[in-house]
């Protein structure tokens, strides 16, 4: 049985992808192992959105070479997309693939072992205009499920590369997301989490079918074994209200929303060519508490934008403190070439954007601590994901990671009394 090794860079869309082209090795047979270990095959899955996303996708090619220099490797994701000349130039490469034509990853790295020469699927994805809708063969390794439902984004954000590495929106159809989570649930999946590259646009594309993302959550709530629906990443302007209305009143669509600010001034987010203005979020906000007031918003947060002054950045800091998040996730501001901020002036200095990134993260713990005491002594509903060191950890529908001491198996549910804090989340005590 012949050896394949995947790896992922990246996202959470780029892991559920690996996790597909894993199904279509394990449904032809092929042996899945370690990255680390020796096997025929390797398949590096890679990032673009950053210039060490890239640096490290290099480096594992690299590192397969090293481990069997016979195997043939294989290349795929946005790097892959945006730089398939280069990564071709690699020794040990056979076959680059970007992020298209993934349902022909087996095939193609049977041909590279039969055959010599490079193998290079790299097309135009500007001109891509149908989902690639892979059957799921196998299931992930969690206890939470990622569904992929949506692909490609047109927003063309200043500082981001994906709209070029994606293409345009594509959309699964319905029928095929209602299958798909059908299968995670009879896998015994309680959670599954709806995901895509700018997953509001969803149905979209369906042109004068008039189907959105509300129309998914629906499909899948369908299912009465489905215990929790969550969604990943959101933009603020596209939580529509009959959206908000599911999130309030069906007990299953968790408490949570992750909706990317970005940036906390206005003129940041018009040099991003982000489409909303801070009284724009603001209001959505304080709209979306009102209406659920127990809410989990995450967002995240680009400091060290070209043109960010410390006046800037103070004003960014200062409207986040504000939003009282759940949850923030910073991010320098990376340059990528092809990007209009690439070439814009007064780029941020390195170690300017590395205290900014500090400022921003100090405020942010202090963020999650007053959200997490909001819910200390109440008793929430935890699914449990792993046990380790003596405690088992979940998560709660408004994303609260709980420990409780001992052992819980993997995917149960459970009704916990929130207790102290505890490392990130909060300690908590079964009913």
């Amino acid at each position: 049985m012949p050896k394949v090794a995947l790896t992922t860079l990246g996202c959470k869309v780029n892991q559920v992808e690996t996790e597909t082209m894993e199904g279509l090795f394990r449904q032809r047979g092929y042996e899945i192992v370690d990255f680390s270990e020796p096997a025929d095959f390797y398949i590096i899955n890679t990032c673009s959105v950053t210039h060490l996303g890239e640096r490290k996708s290099r480096q594992l090619i690299r590192r397969a070479n090293r481990l069997n220099n016979k195997a043939i490797v294989a290349v795929t994701g946005c790097y892959a997309q945006i730089a398939a000349d280069e990564i071709a130039a690699i020794e040990g490469v056979k076959v680059v693939i970007g992020t298209q034509q993934r349902h022909k990853i087996v095939d193609l790295v049977e041909q590279a072992a039969r055959e010599d020469g490079l193998f290079n699927e790299v097309s135009d994805i500007m001109h891509t205009h149908e989902f690639e809708d892979i059957p799921l063969y196998g299931t992930p390794h969690r206890t939470r499920a990622f569904l992929k439902i949506q692909e490609g984004c047109c927003n063309y954000c200043s500082y981001c590369i994906i709209p070029y590495t994606r293409g345009p929106i594509r959309s699964r159809r319905l029928d095929s997301v209602k299958e798909a989570l059908d299968k995670l649930v009879e896998d015994n999946f309680h959670e599954v989490v709806l995901t895509g590259i700018h997953l509001g646009a969803y149905g979209r594309d369906f042109k004068n079918e008039n189907i959105s993302l509300s129309d998914a959550v629906e499909i899948c709530l369908k299912n009465p074994k489905l215990k929790r629906l969550r969604l990943g990443s959101l933009e603020s302007i596209e939580v529509s209200p009959h959206l908000l209305e599911l999130v309030k009143n069906e007990k299953r669509f968790t408490k949570h929303l992750h909706l990317p600010l970005q940036a906390g001034s206005d003129e940041i987010l018009k040099a991003m060519n982000r489409h909303y203005t801070t009284a724009d979020f603001a209001k959505l906000i304080e709209n979306i508490r009102h209406e659920v007031p127990d809410i989990a918003i995450s967002t995240d947060i680009i400091v060290g934008f070209p043109g960010e002054t410390d006046e800037l950045f103070q004003k960014s800091l200062e409207f986040a403190k504000s939003m009282n998040f759940a949850k923030i996730h910073v991010f320098p501001y990376s340059k990528r070439k092809g990007t209009p901020a690439a070439t814009m002036p007064n780029q941020v200095d390195e170690a300017v954007k590395k205290q900014r990134v500090h400022l921003m993260q100090q405020m942010e713990a202090k963020s999650a601590l007053d959200f997490h005491t909001r819910f200390l002594g109440k008793t929430l509903d935890v699914l449990f994901e792993q046990t380790h060191e003596g405690y088992t950890e979940g998560l709660t529908s408004n994303y609260i990671k709980v420990y409780v001491q001992g052992e819980i198996p993997s995917g149960e549910i459970c009704s916990v009394k929130l207790e102290e804090i505890f490392k990130d989340g909060i300690l908590g005590k079964i009913l």
